[in-house]
C-alpha cells in the first residue's frame, strides 16, 4: 500500500470517524461516568460489527444491503434504538443527584454494548461503506486477501479509537460538576433523539 493511497484512507475515512453523530455523543455521555476507557470500549464494540462487514464488502456480499427490505428494517430498528438511548439519557439526567455511578442503571456498564449496537443499527454507517468505503476498499485490494484487508482496515480504524478515546477524555472532565454533567446529558439526549427521528423520517420517505 503506497503513501498516497494511505493518505487518501485516512482523509476519507475522516468523513466517517469525525462527523457529528451517535457514537461522538455515546462516547462523550459515557466518558463522564468512565473516562476515556469508554470511549475505546466503544470502538472496541463499533469494531466487532465493521470488522466482519468489511469481510462481506470484500468478497463481493454489498448487495445484500442495497435490498430494499434489509435497508427499511435496519433504519427502523435503528431510529427504535436511537430513541430508547435518547430516553434513558434524558432521564438520567433529570434525576441524577451525585456523580457516584455504582449505580442502579445497568444500562449504562456496558459501553462495548452501546458502540457495538449503536454500529450494527445505524443505516447511515452502512451507507458511509456501501457508498464510500467499498470503493476506498476495492481501490486498495489488487487481491481479495485476508492480510490486505487487516492492514486497510487498520489504516482506516485507527482514527475511530483516537476520536472516541479523545471525545470520552473530554467528556470525563464533567466529573468536577453536577450541574455541568446534567446539562451535557441533556444536550446529548436531545442530539440522540434528533438521530432517532431523522433516520425514521428518512426510512420512511424512501420506502
Amino acid at each position: 500500500m503506497d503513501l498516497a493511497l494511505l493518505l487518501k484512507i485516512i482523509s476519507v475515512s475522516a468523513s466517517g470517524a469525525l462527523a457529528p453523530g451517535p457514537l461522538t455523543a455515546s462516547a462523550t455521555a459515557y466518558g463522564a461516568r468512565n473516562g476515556w476507557k469508554a470511549g475505546f470500549r466503544i470502538a472496541v464494540g463499533h469494531t466487532f460489527v465493521e470488522f466482519p462487514l468489511v469481510f462481506v464488502i470484500a468478497y463481493g456480499l454489498v448487495s445484500f444491503f442495497q435490498v430494499p427490505v434489509v435497508r427499511t428494517l435496519i433504519g427502523l430498528i435503528g431510529g427504535s434504538f436511537l430513541l430508547f438511548f435518547g430516553w434513558l439519557t434524558f432521564k438520567d439526567a433529570l434525576f441524577i443527584k451525585n456523580l457516584s455511578f455504582e449505580s442502579k442503571h445497568p444500562k449504562w456498564k456496558s459501553a462495548f454494548a452501546v458502540g457495538f449496537f449503536l454500529t450494527l443499527f445505524n443505516p447511515y454507517f452502512l451507507a458511509w461503506w456501501i457508498g464510500i468505503g467499498s470503493s476506498l476498499l476495492m481501490e486498495a485490494l489488487t487481491t481479495v486477501s485476508v492480510l490486505a484487508i487487516i492492514l486497510f482496515y487498520f489504516a482506516h480504524v485507527w482514527m475511530d479509537y483516537t476520536w472516541l478515546t479523545f471525545i470520552a477524555a473530554v467528556g470525563s472532565f464533567s466529573k468536577l460538576n453536577v450541574k455541568v454533567y446534567k446539562l451535557i446529558l441533556l444536550l446529548l439526549s436531545v442530539m440522540i433523539f434528533y438521530f432517532g427521528i431523522e433516520m425514521f423520517y428518512r426510512t420512511i420517505i424512501n420506502l
